[in-house]
């Protein structure tokens, strides 16, 4: 029967006007899954932030100059939360976080409903896709053993999930006998086989793993970022998969992309130091200044 694939349109993530940043900059997300997005003020002037929603809404909070926006399971088909920033002169920036929540459908089946006959003859066959979100987003791409055929798009402004039927009519040819009409399993965008962000104890000399394997369809890319502080370390180093492994020199912020072209997903990893590592840091670094101060002491009395 089809492809069905999720059309993803880019959204604007900084305007000129509003030196807002959103991070990412849309969110695809499954309903009943957890939702979590930062939003950046890039002026000099922010006075406080805040962002406005039903659901995971946070109050002006001051003095601050990014805000995190997280709701632990979507619970509309719906949402527009938007980030706001007041300035210092009394002015206000107000940016929105574009949402697709979407669902997989309960089931995508062919039935004939007509039969062939004599060459010549016209015969159809129909695509019921059941209970899918949102339908706007839905293409149908009809296959005809390796030919791809008219594809269909449906224009319903609903939300919510409804079921859509696509029928393709064909005229029976001799060079078509035994050709196979198909429909390949729905394009969706993904999904992290281990959801939520997570907070980690570095110890040195040993190895952390970071888990952002995702699931889709097509599968999905990844890229990563590391803490501002530590790329030096990393500058040269460009990370492609799903788990990291590595000794972590220094704490901060980790985050995984996994993207497709049906969509993105983000997760952080808060890497902090263990009480024990930033104790023998400190007691490392007090020895070695009592070796110095020493080597100094030694050295002039030598000159005396």
């Amino acid at each position: 029967c089809s492809d069905i694939e999720w059309l993803i349109f880019s959204a604007r993530s900084l305007n000129a006007s509003c030196p807002l940043q959103m991070s990412p900059s849309r969110v695809v997300v499954r309903f009943g899954d957890s939702l979590s997005a930062k939003c950046t003020s890039l002026s000099n002037q922010t006075e406080g932030m805040g962002w406005e929603s039903p659901y995971g809404g946070v109050d002006l909070t001051q003095n601050v100059t990014s805000l995190d926006f997280k709701i632990d399971s979507v619970p509309e088909w719906e949402l527009g939360p938007m980030c706001y920033v007041n300035s210092r002169d009394g002015g206000q920036c107000t940016e929105l976080l574009p949402v697709t929540v979407y669902k997989m459908p309960d089931s995508v089946s062919l039935r004939q409903n007509s039969s062939t006959g004599k060459e010549g003859q016209q015969f159809a066959i129909q695509c019921d896709i059941v209970n899918v979100a949102p339908a706007r987003n839905l293409s149908v791409l009809w296959h005809k053993g390796n030919k791809i055929l008219n594809p269909e798009t449906f224009d319903d402004s609903s939300p919510s999930p409804v079921s859509k039927s696509s029928v393709l009519t064909l005229t029976a040819h001799r060079d078509d006998d035994g050709a196979e009409i198909w429909c390949p399993t729905m394009m969706h965008p993904p999904t992290l086989t281990k959801p939520g962000n997570e907070t980690l104890e570095m110890t040195v000399g040993e190895n952390i793993t970071l888990n952002c394997n995702a699931k889709g369809n097509p599968p999905p890319s990844y890229r990563w970022e590391f803490p501002k502080f530590s790329k030096e370390f990393h500058n040269k180093e460009v990370v492609i998969e799903p788990i990291l492994t590595r000794t972590f020199e220094l704490p901060g912020v980790y985050t995984c992309t996994a993207y497709s072209n049906q969509g993105t997903v983000t997760k952080y990893f808060n890497i902090s130091s263990h009480p024990g590592t930033t104790a023998g840091i400190l007691i490392a670094l007090f020895f070695v200044l009592i070796f110095i101060l020493g080597c100094g002491v030694y050295y002039r009395q030598q000159k005396v």
